[in-house]
């Protein structure tokens, strides 16, 4: 790969090739069958064919479509297992890897963002990048100083490919929003697209890592790399070792799952009290759990600030839901405008609805599984259910965004870790508004 495919044609045509190899695939597979191949063994290789090309494709493109294959490698564990079996090493290797671009770019990027000497700066330089993502590339290396060091560095040409990608998709989810009657689109996709951009400015990263790592610095149970220097298109900070959380869903230990979900969940729903940050991209490639038990957090593109911490109503919210306060449940929920003035709902069925979502905060502590993700995705996409068009009258407030998405993405990630957490007593401590009910 000499560049990263930029122009929205080229960008197309090769997303283009994905129901096309699918459909190409489907009529080999037939004539298998007619063939007199099992159609078990047709539909495993089927499978398997369609999860490569899904790598390959969303892999070399990076931005925004890379981004949405790492979002669906979290939401994998909310598959049935017969679907997800096939795609789910695939979809893992979109945590933390993609094909990377020629050592000749990298080092002319340095060069342009460090300068002409900047192999002065290192006692040694990696030219193998040891992580490649959705918009830049990972490679270790010793700073002067001795330090090992990360020095992350963006891809020449990521802010029009992930721009091109978004665009895309606006289009794309308009046109399905229409079937949405609680949800009020433009400001959710304009807020998406702001940041978007932001993940783009490689300061504005540094400067959000930098914020972090001092809240949590000497802290026992998290690590949060320091910065040594930035600039546009590269940052270099302090390397972290450890276990990433893909291996250890992959083969972790129960007592390896239970101390990483429990750090995982703390950090996500902890850190905006703490630092005044989210950090909202929570895909097990950014999480690496440590020796010595501690979590270290990488990658500090995809933040929301909130100098006050989470909205208190976030708080106030679950405990109504919990207490039982239908009433104050809707009340709620239409101040903070998740439910649009014009649409009516009935509020014990949304608490019902509610309900099963809040099943980890009705015990001490609860096993997270790909079982009960698959459960809660099947109650809320069955037409035949009452539930089903109470999800469709729920609208998403911008300043919501990134909040939803993380937390979403969250629970499918502890869903994939399979680790017990003491869910109810961290989100009692964490999170603003929250004075949880006592437990029958």
């Amino acid at each position: 790969m000499s560049e990263l495919p930029r122009k929205a044609v080229v960008r197309s045509a090769r997303l283009a090739t994905l129901p096309i190899g699918f459909a190409g695939r489907a009529a080999l597979g037939f004539g298998k069958r007619v063939g007199g191949k099992p159609a078990e063994l047709v539909a495993a290789e089927l499978q398997a064919r369609t999860a490569e090309q899904l790598f390959q494709v969303l892999g070399s493109l990076k931005g925004g479509a890379m981004k949405f294959g790492q979002s669906l490698s979290m939401f994998e564990s909310a598959l049935p297992e017969e679907l997800a079996g096939p795609y789910r090493a695939t979809l893992t290797k979109l945590q933390d890897a993609a094909p990377p671009m020629p050592v000749s770019m990298v080092h002319t990027t340095l060069e342009d963002e460090l300068g002409e000497d900047w192999r002065d700066l290192f006692e040694s330089f990696d030219d193998e990048p040891s992580a490649a993502a959705s918009i830049g590339q990972v490679h270790r290396a010793v700073w002067s100083d001795g330090r090992d060091v990360a020095v992350k560095v963006q891809y020449p040409g990521a802010a029009s490919a992930l721009m091109s990608d978004l665009n895309q998709l606006t289009r794309v989810v308009r046109l399905a929003a229409g079937w949405v009657p609680g949800l009020d689109l433009a400001p959710i996709l304009d807020e998406l697209k702001g940041r978007m951009a932001e993940e783009l400015d490689y300061q504005l990263e540094a400067a959000s890592q930098e914020q972090l790592a001092e809240a949590y610095d000497g802290d026992p149970d998290f690590l949060l790399p320091q910065v040594v220097t930035s600039s546009e298109h590269v940052i270099v900070s302090e390397w972290i070792d450890g276990t990433p959380l893909s291996k250890i869903i992959s083969s972790g230990t129960p007592e390896q799952r239970d101390l990483a979900a429990t750090r995982y969940l703390e950090f996500l729903v902890g850190a905006p009290e703490r630092s005044g940050l989210l950090h909202a991209d929570p895909h097990p490639g950014n999480y690496r759990l440590l020796p010595d038990g501690r979590l270290g957090v990488l990658d500090f593109g995809a933040v929301n600030r909130l100098p006050d911490g989470l909205p208190p109503a976030t708080g106030q919210l679950l405990t109504l839901a919990l207490e039982g306060d239908a009433d104050g449940l809707v009340e709620g929920l239409r101040e903070e405008g998740f439910i649009k003035s014009r649409i009516s709902i009935d509020a014990d069925e949304l608490l019902d609805y509610l309900g099963r979502f809040l099943e980890p905060l009705h015990e001490p502590t609860f096993a997270f599984s790909r079982s009960w993700l698959r459960g809660i995705f099947a109650y809320i996409n069955d037409p035949r259910s009452s539930q089903f068009t109470v999800g469709l009258r729920l609208n998403l407030p911008p300043q919501y965004l990134l909040i939803h998405r993380t937390w979403l993405g969250g629970i499918a990630v502890l869903c994939q870790i399979e680790g017990t957490v003491p869910a109810r007593e961290i989100i009692d401590r964490c999170v603003p508004g929250a004075n949880l009910p006592p437990l029958a």
